[in-house]
């Protein structure tokens, strides 16, 4: 079972399920793997909890 795992900010409804789609989709064809194997975990991330050149992006 191959399990692709995504961090990010915050995302919509909308915007997982098109990212699941899409992953598995690509994942599937270069795989060789059937989509039903596929498992996608998203993990959203507070901008409070993340930081780029030294600064939280929440202090951007």
């Amino acid at each position: 079972m191959p399990v692709i795992t995504l961090e990010a900010g915050k995302l919509n409804k909308d915007q997982k399920s098109k990212m699941v789609k899409e992953f598995t989709t690509i994942a599937s064809k270069i795989m060789n793997v059937p989509e039903q194997a596929f498992t996608v975990l998203i993990k959203e991330n507070e901008s409070d909890n993340i930081g780029f050149g030294g600064q939280l992006l929440s202090d951007k």
